[in-house]
């Protein structure tokens, strides 16, 4: 993922900041949006929260999908040791 720009903000008492009006321009982000605040060990990460609703609705699917074949007490006895 190639860097695009660096800016920095001061976070107040209340721990808010401030996106950048290039930046929020930049990557769509309009008055009212909602965001997810992704926290990572090393980094955090803003993203629209639609990019992530459809993303975590695909793994919850294939969560499901997934469990119907593999949750069984013989898969639980193969993979308890790992």
């Amino acid at each position: 993922m190639p860097l695009i720009e660096i800016k920095s903000a001061t976070i107040t008492e209340k721990g808010q900041i401030v996106i950048p009006k290039e930046i929020r321009d930049n990557k769509g982000f309009k008055t009212g949006s909602k965001i997810a605040i992704i926290a990572f060990d090393d980094h955090i990460e803003l993203r629209p929260m639609k990019q992530v609703s459809d993303k975590i609705c695909t793994a919850v699917a294939s969560e499901k999908v997934l469990a119907k074949d593999w949750n069984s007490k013989e898969d639980e006895e193969t993979w308890k040791n790992l």
